[in-house]
C-alpha cells in the first residue's frame, strides 16, 4: 500500500538521528531532543539553521524525480510549495514553472532560510490550512510535510489547496511503498510513531509528526471529496522493490477545469 510521504523532508526514520548528529555541521542530539520536545512550530525555528544539513531535508534526487514527471504535464504558469520549510521544492518550481513561484510555511524559522538561499521567490507565512490565496496558481506541491498533519486536518488542507489553484491546476507531492511486516524499516516507522504517541500523551504542547497516518487510499478519498481528480505515475528513477512496482509514485490531483492559455 502507498502512503503519502511524510515527515520532514520526507525521509524515512530508521537511523535519522544517528545520521543527523554524524555531521559536524548538523543538528545535535541535543539540538533534536530540545525539538522533539517542542511544539512543531518551534522546534522548526530552532532547526531551521541546520535544517539543510540534516537528512530530514528531502533528498535532491526526490525533486529531480518529481520534477522529470512533472514536465511532460507542463510548463506550469505559477507554482506553490506548500509547507515550503527552507525551500528545497524551490528546485522543482524552477524547473517546471514559467512564472514566479511561492513558498508558504507556519515556522519564521525556515521561511528565514528560504528566503536567505531564494531570494528571487516570494515566501509568506502562513497555516497550510488557512491558506491566503484564491485561483492564484498553476501548481502546487509539497514534500516531506505531510506527518506534521492528523487524517482529521486532510479535508481543510486539501480544500485550502484547491482553492489556491486555478482551474486546471495541479497539486503533486511523492507517495512511497509501506514497507512490508518483515522489513526493519517497517518496525522503525512504526516504534516511531508509538514513540511520538506516547509523548504527545504525557507532554504539552504536543509535536505532530507520524510517519503511518497518510495511506494513500485514505488520502485519495479526502482528495476527490475535495474537487479533485487523482492520478498517479511512477517515479521509476528511485528504484522498484523486489516484485518490480516502483518504490515511489508522483500523487497528482487536479482541480477541475481547462488550464489558461491551454
Amino acid at each position: 500500500m502507498l502512503w503519502a510521504i511524510s515527515g520532514a523532508g520526507g525521509g524515512l526514520v530508521s537511523g535519522l538521528y544517528a545520521r543527523a548528529v554524524s555531521s559536524s555541521s548538523g543538528p545535535t542530539l541535543r539540538e533534536l531532543a530540545v525539538q522533539a520536545l517542542s511544539s512543531v512550530e518551534g522546534g522548526y525555528d530552532r532547526l531551521a539553521p541546520k535544517f539543510d544539513r540534516s537528512p530530514f531535508r528531502t533528498p535532491d534526487r526526490v525533486l529531480d524525480a518529481t520534477a522529470d514527471a512533472l514536465r511532460p504535464l507542463g510548463p506550469f504558469g505559477r507554482g506553490l510549495d506548500v509547507c515550503c520549510g527552507t525551500g528545497a521544492g524551490m528546485r522543482v518550481l524552477s524547473l517546471v514553472c514559467q512564472g514566479p513561484s511561492v513558498g508558504t510555511d507556519f515556522s519564521a524559522g525556515m521561511l528565514a532560510q528560504a528566503r536567505s538561499a531564494h531570494p528571487d521567490a516570494r515566501w509568506v507565512r502562513a497555516d497550510a490550512r488557512a491558506l491566503p490565496f484564491t485561483g492564484a496558481f498553476d501548481l502546487a506541491v509539497s514534500f516531506g510535510a505531510f506527518g506534521h498533519f492528523l487524517p482529521a486536518e486532510r479535508p481543510a488542507l486539501f480544500a485550502c489547496v484547491h482553492r489556491a489553484l486555478r482551474p486546471g491546476g495541479v497539486f503533486a507531492f511523492p507517495a512511497f511503498e509501506l514497507p512490508p511486516a518483515t522489513s526493519s524499516w517497517y518496525w522503525a516507522l512504526l516504534g516511531f510513531d508509538l514513540a511520538m504517541r506516547a509523548r504527545n500523551a504525557v507532554r504539552r504542547p504536543p509535536f505532530v509528526m507520524y510517519y503511518r497516518t497518510w495511506p494513500l487510499p485514505a488520502v485519495r478519498d479526502d482528495l476527490t471529496a475535495s474537487g479533485f481528480t487523482v492520478t498517479t505515475v511512477p517515479l521509476t528513477a528511485l528504484g522498484q522493490r523486489g516484485d518490480g512496482s516502483p518504490r515511489y509514485r508522483l500523487v497528482l490531483a487536479r482541480r477541475a477545469g481547462t488550464p489558461a492559455g491551454r
